[in-house]
C-alpha cells in the first residue's frame, strides 16, 4: 500500500481560498481522468465538499506523487501551485488512512459529529468506481471508512458532539433562540435541490416552518423535492423557476442557498431591493475592526462609492467582506449560504435588517464549540481501525503470492503423478488415488507452517517484505502471481458488507 492523500480544507485554509479552489463536478472528474493518467499514480479518488478538497491516490513513489497530486491540484482549481501550497497538507500509507476514517467519523469536520461527510464519500467513491479510477486499495479504503463512520455514530455520542452544518447554520440564524421557536410561522426559500439543499429544506420542515419554496434551475429537481416534502407533511411546498427568485425574496423570511454556480445567484442589491431599500443607502458603516484587512475594507469601499461592476470571480474577492457586525434591529431577512464558492454576495449583511450567516461564519463559530467527551471514545475507535485496516492490507498483499506458491506445488504434485503413471502403467485406480493423496498431503504439510506464518508476518508493520521474499525463493512468476491479484480484484462479491 502506498496511499498518499493531498488536499486542504477549514482546518489548514482561509475560507475565501476553498471557495476560490472548489471544484465543479465536472471538474473533478477531469481531475481525477489527469491524476490516473499522470506516471506515480494508478489509482485515484477526489473528495470535494464545502469545507475541503482531497485527492486520493495510490502512487509508486511519494517525493514524486506528492508533487504531481499537488500540480493537479493546483491547476484544475485554478489557483496558482505557489498561492496554494502553503495551505496544502499530506499525509502517506497509514497516516492517510487515519485522515480518511477521521473525517469519516465528522472528527475533522467544521461541526464535529456531523454525519453528512458519510454521503459525501459515498458519492466519491461512486465517482471513482463509475470512472474505474478506484481499484483495490482505494475501493476498500473508502467502504472501510464509511463502516468505521457508522460504527463512530453507532457506538458512540459523537452526534450529541454536532451537529450538521445546516442545523449548526439555523442555529446561528436564530442567534440563541430555540431553532423551532425562531422558525414557527416563518415562510422559506431554498435555492438548490441538491443534497444540501435538499437537507435544509427537511430540517427547515422539521423546525415547523410555515412555507417552503424551491428554486433551482432544473425545475424538474426542485419539483421532485416538493414532492417529497409534501409526503413529509409539509403544509406548503411549491416549486418556481429560477427568474421568479427576486419575487420570492420579498415573501422569504429565511433564505438558505447551496448551488453549484460559479457566480453570485445573490447580490447584495437584490438582497436590499426585497426590502424594498436602496443598496447604498441601506448599508451599515461599522468601525472597522482592528483585525480586518484593511485592503479588502478598502476595496469594498471603492466598490461602494465608485459602483463599479467586476466580473464574478472579481466580485467575491473585492466584496467579500469578513466583518460581522450585529444586526441594529430584529432581523428581518435571515440568509444561509452554504455553497462554495458562495452563493450570496457577502456584502449583503451590511444591508441594515439583513442577518447572514455563511461558510466563513460557521467556521468562526464552531471554532469555539465544546467538544464532547465521546470525541476520545472515537479517536480510539479510528485507532483500531487503522491499525485492523493496515495488517488486513499488508496480509491481502501476500496472499496472491501463497495462492500462486500452492499452485506451483499442485502443478508439481501433478506432473509427478503423471510420470509415475509412466513409470507404473499397472496401477489400479485405488492404488494411484491413495499415492496421489499421499503426495498431496505430504506437499500440504510442508506448507502449511511457512505460509501461516508468512502471513502473521506480513500483517505486521513493514512486513511487506516477505511476499517478495517468498517469491524469491520460490522462483514464482510474477506475472502467475499479477494474474491470481486480478482475479480477485474482478471477484464481483468482493467489498460487499
Amino acid at each position: 500500500m502506498s496511499l498518499l492523500v493531498v488536499g486542504l480544507s477549514h482546518r489548514s485554509a482561509p475560507v475565501s481560498v476553498l471557495e476560490r479552489a472548489s471544484l465543479a463536478a465536472e471538474a473533478q472528474t477531469k481531475l481525477l481522468q489527469d491524476t490516473l493518467a499522470a506516471e506515480p499514480a494508478t489509482e485515484a479518488a477526489v473528495l470535494a465538499t464545502c469545507n475541503r478538497i482531497e485527492l486520493y491516490a495510490d502512487v509508486d513513489k511519494f517525493h514524486a506523487g506528492v508533487a504531481e497530486l499537488s500540480t493537479l491540484l493546483a491547476q484544475h482549481s485554478g489557483v496558482g501551485l505557489d498561492e496554494l501550497t502553503p495551505y496544502l497538507y499530506v499525509h502517506y500509507e497509514d497516516r492517510a488512512v487515519h485522515h480518511l476514517f477521521s473525517v469519516a467519523c465528522g472528527l475533522d469536520s467544521m461541526v464535529v459529529g456531523e454525519g453528512q461527510i458519510l454521503g459525501q464519500m459515498k458519492d466519491a467513491l461512486a465517482r471513482g468506481q463509475e470512472l474505474h479510477t478506484a481499484g483495490r486499495l482505494l475501493n476498500d479504503l473508502f467502504q472501510q471508512a464509511l463502516r468505521v463512520g457508522k460504527r463512530a455514530h453507532s457506538e458512540t455520542g459523537i452526534d450529541r458532539a454536532g451537529q450538521s452544518l445546516v442545523t449548526f447554520g439555523l442555529e446561528q440564524l436564530a442567534d440563541g433562540a430555540e431553532v423551532t421557536e425562531w422558525a414557527a410561522g416563518k415562510r422559506a426559500l431554498v435555492i438548490g435541490a441538491g443534497s444540501m439543499s435538499s437537507l435544509a429544506a427537511a430540517t427547515l420542515a422539521r423546525a415547523g416552518v410555515e412555507e417552503i419554496v424551491v428554486a433551482n434551475r432544473t425545475r424538474s429537481r426542485a419539483d421532485r423535492l416538493v414532492e417529497i416534502l409534501g409526503q413529509a407533511g409539509v403544509p406548503t411546498a411549491r416549486a418556481v423557476e429560477m427568474t421568479e427568485v427576486a419575487g420570492e425574496l420579498t415573501r422569504a423570511d429565511v433564505v438558505v442557498s447551496c448551488t453549484g454556480a460559479t457566480g453570485l445567484v445573490l447580490t447584495a442589491e437584490a438582497v436590499a431591493a426585497a426590502l424594498g431599500v436602496d443598496f447604498d443607502n441601506a448599508v451599515q458603516a461599522p468601525e472597522a475592526p482592528a483585525t480586518a484587512a484593511p485592503d479588502e475594507l478598502d476595496q469594498h469601499a471603492a466598490w461602494v462609492e465608485n459602483g463599479s461592476a467586476t466580473s464574478a470571480a472579481q466580485d467575491r474577492a473585492v466584496r467579500r467582506v469578513p466583518v460581522r457586525p450585529a444586526v441594529t434591529g430584529p432581523a428581518r431577512l435571515h440568509l444561509l449560504d452554504l455553497a462554495m464558492p458562495r452563493d450570496i454576495d457577502g456584502a449583503a449583511h451590511r444591508v441594515d435588517g439583513v442577518r447572514l450567516v455563511d461558510i466563513e461564519s460557521l467556521a468562526e463559530a464552531s471554532a469555539d464549540a465544546p467538544m464532547a467527551a465521546d470525541v476520545d471514545q472515537v479517536r480510539t475507535i479510528v485507532a483500531d481501525e487503522v491499525a485492523a485496516f493496515g495488517a488486513a492490507q499488508r496480509a491481502a498483499h501476500i496472499t496472491p503470492t501463497v495462492v500462486a506458491l500452492r499452485t506451483m506445488a499442485a502443478d508439481v504434485v501433478a506432473g509427478e503423478i503423471a510420470r509415475l503413471d509412466g513409470r507404473l502403467p499397472d496401477l489400479d485406480e485405488k492404488q494411484r488415488a491413495e499415492i496421489t493423496q499421499t503426495v498431496r498431503r505430504v506437499v500440504d504439510k510442508l506448507l502449511h507452517a511457512p505460509t501461516v506464518r508468512v502471513k502473521q508476518l506480513a500483517s505486521e508493520p513493514g512486513g511487506a517484505g516477505y511476499a517478495d521474499a517468498l517469491r524469491e525463493l520460490f522462483d514464482l512468476d510474477p506475472q502467475t502471481v499479477a494474474a491470481v491479484s486480478r482475479a480477485d480484484l474482478n471477484d464481483p462479491n468482493r467489498g460487499r458488507s
